[in-house]
């Protein structure tokens, strides 16, 4: 495996919110939030912006793989991170008519969040190298981090299959487990407790 890098321009954080954008285009929640298909890698990858450059700036860490093969966005939840700046303005010119499905995710995101934590929220990678150990191995690498410092770690998966892949990776379900978009697209909450803690 190529080595893991982290990003911090914000170039280096476009393109990993494009990259989520187009792993994540077959989700059901995707084609919630953005129902029109000629619209929504555009409106996916500057939603996903917003995050992974608030990330990227300090609220937590943009990790590429593999030179752009896989991303993972996490945010330091342990302390308050509040929204990215002018994230209200920003989020409404990038999401145009969709913003009421936005602002509904938000919310639903929020009010169900556990706590201090390490928060995992996009693992993406690229649909030409799904299935080759990418999104594992940018796991397994702050995986090892939260070990050492005794961090938990929290997310939300978007399938099943995925939820499986995170069990391999020790996260359990969380009460409630499932928590769901209003036409019903189903997230997956799940916790990592630290390993050897």
């Amino acid at each position: 495996m190529t080595a893991i890098r982290a990003v911090r321009s914000a170039d280096d954080a476009y393109a990993a919110a494009a990259l989520t954008a187009l792993a994540f285009d077959p989700l059901d929640a995707n084609r919630y939030l953005v129902p029109d298909p000629r619209r929504r890698l555009r409106v996916m990858t500057d939603y996903f912006y917003l995050h992974a450059q608030q990330a990227a700036d300090g609220a937590g860490k943009v990790l590429l793989a593999g030179e752009g093969k896989a991303v993972a966005v996490w945010f330091d939840r342990r302390r308050e991170i509040g929204e990215p700046v002018g994230y209200r303005r920003r989020l409404a010119e990038a999401v145009g008519e969709d913003l009421p499905r936005f602002q509904e995710l938000d919310k639903l995101l929020e009010a169900h969040h556990p706590g201090p934590c390490l928060h995992l929220a996009f693992l993406a990678v690229h649909p030409n190298f799904q299935g080759q150990g990418w999104g594992s191995a940018l796991l397994d690498h702050t995986h090892a981090e939260l070990d050492k410092a005794g961090i938990p770690a929290y997310l939300e998966a978007t399938t099943c299959h995925n939820e499986r892949l995170y069990r391999r990776h020790n996260y359990q379900s969380m009460c409630p487990s499932v928590i769901t978009l209003p036409d019903g697209t189903p997230f997956y909450r799940m916790w990592r407790e630290p390993r050897g803690t």
